[in-house]
């Protein structure tokens, strides 16, 4: 899935993207305010990780425009201002969580996976249908009850087609949700990852709209963490 990282430290923005990249996420990094409302604007994001002390417009100033355009994609605050009141600013004007600088790898994925999972409605860490459930956690799709690990990208790919049964998603919009800026994408990379999945899945899990796009079917279930 991709993650837009807004973050003007070099240091810090590096190591979390190498960190993000080696756990399957494709991170567009952008270094200031301004490249981040153009980033956010043209981007399908599962999240933002937002910095609040940046150059040219401020974290805060960023958050407060994406709200007010109407974008609900989960933003995670990363910051080092440890005031109450910042904390509170920032949830007030949308914010769906908060992190304080320096923080554990492992706990900001979880707070990412946490406010994907709200943003999807769910407070389960295992989202999907009647036939096909995705662990959020462990990256893993069940069917039948049997489990089968996916690559990065199939997961992308299936998390994108589970949060909305029954709609199709084109050629493009899964492209958006898989792929990063400056990776090479081929004109069948996504065709290859279905004909993939299915052979996981079954022949019928994703449907070919002719013409459109993909989706899956099925009533969604609730299942535990």
């Amino acid at each position: 899935m991709r993650v837009l990282l807004v973050e003007d430290d070099e240091m810090i923005g590096h190591s979390l993207r190498e960190a993000l990249s080696s756990q399957g996420w494709s991170v567009d990094w952008v270094k200031d305010g301004l490249l981040a409302q153009s980033a956010w604007a043209d981007g399908d994001y599962a999240c933002v990780l937002l910095d609040l002390g940046l150059p040219k417009r401020d974290g805060v100033e960023v958050l407060r425009w994406a709200r007010g355009r109407g974008d609900s994609t989960p933003v995670l605050v990363l910051t080092a201002r440890d005031g109450v009141d910042d904390r509170v600013n920032g949830l007030d004007l949308g914010a769906d969580d908060y992190l304080l600088k320096p923080y554990e790898m492992r706990e900001l994925l979880a707070r990412m996976r946490a406010v994907i999972r709200r943003r999807d409605g769910s407070a389960h860490s295992v989202i999907g249908n009647t036939s096909v459930q995705l662990d959020l956690t462990t990256r893993e799709v069940m069917v039948q009850g049997e489990r089968s690990q996916l690559s990065a990208r199939e997961f992308a790919l299936l998390h994108a087609l589970l949060e909305r049964p029954g709609a199709i998603l084109s050629r493009e919009q899964l492209e958006n949700r898989i792929y990063g800026w400056g990776e090479e994408v081929s004109s069948n990379a996504v065709d290859v990852l279905i004909h993939g999945m299915r052979r996981k899945l079954g022949p019928d899990a994703i449907r070919n709209v002719r013409g459109l796009g993909w989706r899956v079917t099925g009533g969604s279930v609730g299942a535990s963490p």
